[in-house]
């Protein structure tokens, strides 16, 4: 086994180790750090000018957050859930638009917008698990 794919292997136990591990709470923490990682990936493949890997990141992020919507709970949220909601919608559109154009400023703005949920869902963490 080559040393990529040692580091790959290990990747993926440490992942699914600490999804088995995880809080509900820390759960949805990965969900973002993982989108935010995948933007940042995105942006790197725009630099590279690799539309397919642009694609590639940019569709996972995609997929993260609609994952952030289905973990949604309407009945307990309230007004909360409905707000993030209408975000995550915001967020998946300007992220399609971003890999139709390739435009970074579009993959910084929702990065910054996830950065700002995660911010918050990182200061209830006392107050759930």
């Amino acid at each position: 086994m080559n040393s990529a794919a040692a580091i790959k292997s290990y990747q993926n136990v440490r992942t699914q180790t600490g999804v088995t591990d995880a809080s509900p709470h820390r759960l949805i923490q990965m969900l973002m750090e993982g989108g935010l990682e995948r933007m940042a990936q995105a942006k790197g493949a725009i630099s590279l000018n690799d539309d397919a890997l642009r694609s590639q990141f940019l569709s996972k992020s995609i997929a993260i957050i609609g994952g952030l919507q289905m973990a949604l709970d309407f009945d307990k949220g309230g007004d909360v859930a409905i707000t993030l909601n209408d975000l995550y919608d915001y967020m998946v559109r300007r992220l399609y638009e971003a890999n139709r154009t390739a435009d970074v400023e579009i993959i910084n703005e929702v990065a910054q917008l996830l950065g700002n949920v995660k911010q918050g869902w990182d200061g209830i963490a006392d107050q759930v698990d």
